[in-house]
């Protein structure tokens, strides 16, 4: 382990975004994220509100449920494990959120406030190659491309498409994603003569500045977090190793199979050369008499 700890572990990401004693970094991450749209000065954490997931998911996904000042519900979630119908589960528990929003028992005339849902991912969503490490999801008009409704934003980070330098970091949003994607890795927070919170970060995720508690937290949720891609990278060696294996048999066989055929044709040509009947020739090698023809 480096001097910072690992943000994507589930203890990690919550120490750095989901603690009262650390609101001032998620307000400051969110800000930059948001640059140009509002400005948020406070959140209130709400996880307590969240609905449970079976507990055999919860050491891959990590979650944070917040509402800021002006009134957005965000959801802010770490995911490491790969899910097939990942874009519906993140559609179902925003959902959820809009869901909750409704008035009993009184007159409501279906005003909501607006749900945010911010998901790290340390997988693909799709496939296709794309320059942008980041999904910007909003409801909008098929036909003008402008926001029909405002009230429901999907932002998907892919980690692994992000590949910057701390150079070529052209915003603080892409400063964070720098230290983020890096900082079990690095000798120090960069940008910290940029933007003040990161000398802040800095001095939080430092191991040296961890309680013996704390230390002991994070390392067990390091482990499983370790554990849990060392076996992915054992998985993947294995189907391909397979893979290559059944190549190579696959191989040796296509080879043996287009020796038999060539010696095929080439008594075929010798019995033609002795001038013998085609119908014969074809019962003898086992090829057509259409086959022979074209020898």
């Amino acid at each position: 382990m480096g001097a910072f700890i690992n943000p994507f572990t589930d203890w990690g990401f919550k120490y750095i975004f989901g603690r009262e004693e650390s609101k001032d970094v998620l307000i400051e991450f969110l800000n930059d994220l948001l640059q140009g749209e509002r400005v948020i000065t406070d959140v209130r954490y709400m996880n307590n509100e969240r609905i449970p997931e079976q507990m055999e998911m919860r050491k891959v996904i990590y979650d944070i449920f917040c509402e800021t000042d002006t009134g957005e519900h965000i959801i802010v979630e770490m995911q490491n494990r790969w899910q097939e119908h990942f874009k519906d589960r993140a559609l179902f528990y925003m959902s959820q959120s809009i869901v909750k929003q409704a008035v009993k028992g009184q007159k409501w005339n279906f005003k909501l406030d607006a749900v945010y849902g911010i998901f790290f991912i340390n997988f693909l969503l799709d496939t296709e190659p794309t320059e942008h490490f980041c999904k910007d999801v909003m409801l909008i008009d098929k036909y003008t491309g402008n926001v029909f409704n405002n009230k429901f934003r999907q932002i998907y980070i892919e980690l692994p498409r992000f590949v910057k330098s701390e150079e070529e970091c052209e915003n603080f949003f892409e400063c964070w994603i720098y230290n983020l994607v890096n900082m079990d890795k690095l000798e120090r927070i960069s940008f910290k003569d940029q933007k003040a919170i990161f000398g802040r970060l800095e001095q939080m995720v430092s191991q040296a500045n961890l309680s013996k508690e704390e230390r002991e937290q994070y390392e067990t949720e390091w482990k499983i977090y370790n554990d849990y891609f060392n076996t992915i990278e054992s998985a993947e060696k294995k189907a391909a190793a397979e893979a290559r294996a059944e190549g190579l048999k696959e191989g040796r066989a296509e080879g043996r199979a287009e020796g038999r055929a060539e010696e095929k044709c080439t008594i075929a040509r010798n019995m033609k050369s002795q001038n013998l009947a085609l119908e014969l020739i074809a019962e003898l090698t086992g090829l057509s008499i259409e086959e022979v023809k074209r020898l």
